[in-house]
């Protein structure tokens, strides 16, 4: 049977979809290759010709969500700045949906434990993520250095506000990671 141009590449960009959201809201040993395909339309043997293992679509669909992350980041500083960046990055919006938010704050400690080339994946992007903010910090001595301590701290931040009980608290820790992100840049 044929199918109409451009369905494979569908599929898999649904796929990868349905993976990225399920891998940060559910984690990656959490989320079965039988619930993503499901989740996705597509019967488990749709999965073989478009990925070769699990692994395989954690390293690609964890580099998607960054990637459309450095195209949030750079959406937020050119609209507003590295304020801009702050206040979105800790918004009780991007708390609240970690299967839409950042994969670092989802996956950290098991992107620790993917093989060498999911880890060196994640670190290419890491340091563009890092770039743009450097970029954005001309004043600083150090702009890689504050960019990524302001990244450790936001999403430190946003792992603990997630994992609090109440939203109280979970609001506090949010206002004290932006307090702790703006020192930073201000002591550049």
């Amino acid at each position: 049977m044929r199918y109409e141009k451009g369905r494979k590449d569908a599929s898999r960009g649904r796929i990868m979809e349905v993976a990225a959201d399920r891998f940060r809201g559910d984690g990656i040993a959490a989320s079965g290759l039988a619930t993503i395909m499901s989740d996705a339309g597509l019967t488990n043997g749709a999965f073989y010709p478009h990925f070769q293992s699990k692994a395989e679509l954690v390293r690609e669909s964890v580099a998607a969500a960054m990637e459309l992350q450095a195209q949030q980041l750079a959406q937020a500083l050119a609209s507003g700045g590295v304020e801009m960046a702050i206040e979105a990055y800790l918004s009780a919006e991007h708390r609240d949906n970690p299967g839409k938010g950042c994969a670092s704050a989802a996956l950290l400690p098991e992107i620790a434990r993917q093989p060498p080339e999911t880890r060196d994946a994640y670190t290419d992007h890491l340091l563009v993520l890092a770039h743009q903010l450097a970029q954005a910090l001309p004043q600083a001595r150090n702009p890689e250095g504050v960019a990524l301590a302001v990244f450790a701290t936001l999403i430190g931040a946003l792992q603990m506000a997630r994992a609090v009980q109440g939203t109280e608290l979970s609001d506090r820790i949010l206002a004290a990671g932006k307090d702790a992100a703006r020192t930073l840049i201000e002591q550049r």
